[in-house]
Order: structure tokens, then C-alpha cells, then sequence
């Protein structure tokens, strides 16, 4: 790296007090390695996107996505398709790419883990979707894209709130989607392979994956998911019963889950989802955390269109 930008939310995670010492002090790690380093500061949701891209515009060579995952999501976007790196500096209540890195840590001993990097091309999934006005839109997605209750979660989420009780508030709402979510059913329509033909699957929620693992209580959720696979991997949950849902969940956090019966575990390089004929249900949508829209939507795979900064010793 020669020429880094970091590309920082001053509203991403708790203790805003701190925030940007922290990003002074990873600041001064490149700086004192003589890597020309500048920061940026994001100013309303999607700002990060017109950063990032303003950076690869002015020679960049590298962009440190400084947050949580709605931080890494948004850079992404003006990264995929180009030759300048991404890195990542966890800053958010929550970053999974991070974890699947090996770098949860502080900005500053991050920094030094990116200082050894190497820069790899990996595969990002994509997402193509109607948002709640109608318009198509797509989106690159690099931690995991969901379709069912994980999406009602995003949604349900308030930001005041989150930055005021960070992670406990997931689990406030999501024990309250699992006590009270009907789980309505949609369909995984699986394209023809050489294994078999078209297949339909009726789900309650799909997830697709893309990172080996999210860090904290979940740790591998999905084995076989990578950001090197050229393929989607999946867990379909082909349940509405609250129990499957909570034994399930249990069985991963103690890494023993299993996926035979109620939830099943595909590799595909591309999956559509949508509503039953004559449903009236509003399904949302989401892409690294950020709700994107509701039902019908395409998940694909793009092949080798990222790079990534992966530090010594992190098997992502």
C-alpha cells in the first residue's frame, strides 16, 4: 500500500466520543509505516458510496471501510469491478468481514494488521431486487444476504436504539420475531445442474453466505461458505415451526448444527425467490444488514470481482 483512504460513520457503533481518536491513531500507524493515509468522514446513509468512488477516482490504492458491516456494504459497491482494495478497520456494532479477517481488535492494531496484507480477488454475491416503491435495483454483497426473518430483523432494528445498547438489541428483537413471526412461506426456485433439474423449495427464510465465519456466538453458520466459493452457500429453512427455528440456532452456537430435515444446507452459483400465487405477504429483503425491498429477488454469485486485503494467518 502506498496511498490509503479511510473511509469512516461517526454514527456506526457506540461511544461516538471515541471514534475519531481511534481513527487518528490508525491514521498514525500508516503514516508512521510512510503510507499516505487520509480519512473521511461520512455524512448521511450512502455517503460512503460517493467517497469510495471519489477515491478510486483520485488514484487510491487501497480504502479502508471503517464501521460495521452497513460501512463495509456501501464501499463495496464502488470496489467490485476495480483494482483497488478493500480493508477493513472495525469500527460498528457489528462487522462479521471483520471477523471472518481475524480483525477484531482496535483501529489501531488493525491498521498493523493491514500493513501485511495481501491484496487477493475474491467472489462477491449479488443481489437484484425491487425496492418498496418498485424500482429494480441490484447490490453487491460481501458478508451475507438474507430473505425471511433475518431481513425483518434489519428492519425492525431503530439506530437510536442501536447505538445506545449495541448488540443486545439484536437479541432483544430477534427473541421477539421468534416468539411472535408466523414465518410465511415462500419459494427458492434452484436452477437446472448437472445433478438434477429445475427444483422448487418452499422456505420460511434463506440466507446466503458468503463469509467462513461471523464472529462471536454464531461462529460458522453455514460450513463451505467462503468468499474464495464461486458459489452461493445457502441454509434454507423449510420450516415455520418455532422450535426448528430455536433448536437449529442452539445446534450452531454450539457448533453441532446439522442440516437434514427441517433446514437444509445448497450450493448454487444462483437461486430466485418469491412469493406463492395468491399471497399477500410483504417479505423483506436484506444485503449485509442494509433492507434493501421485499419479494421477488435474484441471489448470483460474480466470480473473482473483489479484491481484499487479508492479513497473515486469516483463512476467509
Amino acid at each position: 500500500m502506498r496511498r490509503v483512504a479511510l473511509i469512516y460513520n461517526p454514527a456506526s457503533g457506540q461511544y461516538s466520543a471515541r471514534r475519531r481518536s481511534a481513527i487518528q491513531a490508525a491514521l498514525a500507524v500508516f503514516r508512521e509505516a510512510g503510507v499516505a493515509a487520509e480519512a473521511f468522514e461520512t455524512g448521511a446513509p450512502g455517503s460512503a458510496v460517493a467517497l469510495a468512488s471519489e477515491a478510486v477516482r483520485e488514484g487510491y490504492d487501497a480504502i479502508l471501510a471503517c464501521g460495521g458491516d452497513g460501512t463495509v456494504h456501501e464501499i463495496a459497491q464502488s470496489l467490485v469491478g476495480t483494482d483497488v482494495a478493500l480493508g477493513v478497520v472495525p469500527l460498528g456494532t457489528a462487522n462479521a468481514l471483520a471477523a471472518d479477517l481475524g480483525l477484531i481488535a482496535s483501529p489501531a492494531k488493525a491498521a498493523r494488521k493491514l500493513l501485511d496484507a495481501t491484496p487477493a480477488r475474491v467472489s462477491v454475491g449479488r443481489i437484484h431486487f425491487r425496492d418498496n416503491a418498485g424500482n429494480p435495483g441490484s447490490r453487491y454483497f460481501v458478508v451475507a444476504a438474507g430473505i425471511g426473518s433475518d431481513a425483518l430483523l434489519m428492519a425492525r432494528l431503530d439506530a437510536r436504539l442501536k447505538r445506545r445498547l449495541g448488540y443486545i438489541l439484536y437479541l432483544v428483537e430477534a427473541f421477539h420475531i421468534w416468539a411472535t413471526s408466523s414465518f410465511p412461506l415462500f419459494e427458492a426456485i434452484l436452477p437446472a445442474n448437472g445433478h438434477g433439474s429445475r427444483r422448487v423449495v418452499d422456505v420460511s427464510q434463506l440466507l446466503a453466505v458468503r463469509v467462513r465465519s461471523f464472529g462471536g456466538v454464531l461462529r460458522t453458520l453455514a460450513p463451505g461458505a467462503s468468499l474464495r466459493n464461486g458459489n452461493l452457500s445457502l441454509l434454507a429453512f423449510k420450516t415455520q415451526s418455532r422450535l426448528h427455528y430455536l433448536s437449529f440456532l442452539l445446534a450452531a452456537v454450539a457448533g453441532r448444527q446439522t442440516f437434514k430435515g427441517s433446514v437444509e444446507l445448497l450450493e448454487t452459483p444462483s437461486i430466485e425467490c418469491r412469493l406463492p400465487n395468491g399471497s399477500k405477504e410483504e417479505l423483506f429483503v436484506e444485503a449485509d444488514g442494509e433492507v434493501l425491498g421485499s419479494l421477488p429477488v435474484r441471489l448470483e454469485t460474480v466470480p473473482h470481482s473483489l479484491t481484499l486485503l487479508i492479513p497473515p494467518g486469516a483463512q476467509p
